[in-house]
C-alpha cells in the first residue's frame, strides 16, 4: 500500500497566517502540522509516500523531507496547480499508485488515540484481503462543515453527503481514506460539484453504490481535528500540548516512529537527536534512543 498526503489548497480560512507560509508548515504546538498526517501513514506501516502541494509550496516540502531516506521512507512529489478538490489527489497520484491500494490523508488532519496504530494496521490488512474503501467517521457538533454519513439501525452506511444543509447525522467522515486501485478511475469519472470541486465524497458515494464502502465510527478514546480554521488550529495545539505534558510522550514524532518500525537503527536515531542539540525535540529523541539500549 502507498500513501498520499494532500497539502495544497489556498488556506484562505487561516489568513493572514498563511500569506507567506503553507498552512501545513505552521506549528501544531511544537511540530509542523505536516508531521501529524505523515506520522499516521508511518504508523500504518506505509513507507512509499507522495506529497502533493501547490506550485508555490512544493519546494518547501522537498527541502524538509528530500527523498525521505533519513526516516526509512521513499518520498515523491507532485503539484496541484489549483485547488480543484480533494479527489483530484487521486488523479494526480494515478501514476504513483499504479495498481496498488492507497491511503490518502489530508495534510491538516490530526488524529490521536491509544489504539490508533492497531486500528490502522487492521485496516491495511482488511484492504489487502477485501479491497474496497475504508473511511472513519467522528461525531461533530457542526456537521454542515463536513461530509456526513448516515447509518441505518444496524450501523451500516446508507448515504454520504458533502456539507449538507440538513444533515442526517452528526457523523463526519474524517480526512483519512483507504482505497483500492479502482479509486483512480472513479475519481476520473466524477463531475465537479456545485462548488466547482472534485469532491472526495463523490468517490465515497460511488464505493457505497458498489457495496464496497466500509465506515468505521471512531468514538471515545480517539480525537480528530480538522485544523483548517483558527479555532480548530488552536484547539489541536492545546490538545497536543496537554497530552505531551501529562504523558511525557510526543505525538507525531516521526523519528521515533521510524525507529519503532525498524526502519532506522538506534544509532541513527541517536545521531538525529544529537544533531538537534539542546532543543526539546532533540533531547526527546536522544532519550527515546537511550531508553532502547
Amino acid at each position: 500500500m502507498k500513501g498520499i498526503i494532500l497539502a495544497g489548497g489556498s488556506a484562505t480560512r487561516l489568513y493572514p497566517a498563511t500569506i507567506c507560509l503553507n498552512k501545513h508548515l505552521l506549528p501544531i504546538y511544537n511540530k509542523p502540522m505536516i508531521y501529524y498526517p505523515l506520522s499516521i501513514l508511518m504508523l500504518a506501516g506505509i513507507r512509499d509516500i507522495l506529497l502533493i502541494s501547490s506550485p508555490r509550496d512544493i519546494g518547501s516540502f522537498k527541502n524538509i523531507f528530500g527523498a525521505g531516506e533519513r526516516w526509512g521512507l521513499k518520498f515523491s512529489y507532485a503539484v496541484q496547480e489549483n485547488p480543484n478538490g480533494l479527489a483530484e489527489a487521486l488523479i494526480i497520484g494515478a501514476d504513483f499508485m499504479k495498481n496498488d491500494s492507497v491511503c490518502l490523508i489530508l495534510g491538516d488532519n490530526v488524529f490521536f488515540g491509544h489504539g490508533l496504530p492497531a486500528l490502522l494496521r487492521k485496516t491495511v490488512r482488511a484492504m489487502k484481503e477485501k479491497g474496497g474503501a475504508y473511511v472513519f467517521a467522528s461525531n461533530v457538533q457542526d456537521p454542515e462543515r463536513y461530509g456526513i454519513v448516515e447509518f441505518d439501525p444496524k450501523g451500516s452506511a446508507v448515504s454520504i453527503k458533502e456539507k449538507p444543509k440538513k444533515p442526517k447525522s452528526n457523523w463526519a467522515v474524517t480526512g483519512l481514506y483507504f482505497f483500492d486501485s479502482r479509486c483512480r478511475d472513479i475519481a476520473r469519472a466524477i463531475k465537479p460539484s456545485g462548488r466547482g470541486e472534485l469532491e472526495i465524497t463523490s468517490v465515497n458515494e460511488e464505493y457505497l453504490k458498489r457495496g464496497a464502502l466500509h465506515v468505521n465510527p471512531i468514538g471515545r478514546g480517539f480525537a480528530w481535528f480538522d485544523a483548517g480554521t483558527h479555532d480548530s488550529f488552536l484547539e489541536a495545539s492545546k490538545f497536543i500540548a496537554t497530552i505531551e505534558t501529562r504523558t511525557g510522550f510526543m505525538v507525531g514524532c516521526i523519528e521515533e516512529i521510524a525507529f519503532a518500525n525498524g526502519w532506522i537503527t538506534r544509532e541513527t536515531l541517536l545521531a538525529m537527536g544529537e544533531a538537534l542539540g539542546k532543543t526539546d525535540y532533540g533531547q526527546y529523541i536522544i532519550r527515546a534512543a537511550q531508553n532502547e539500549e
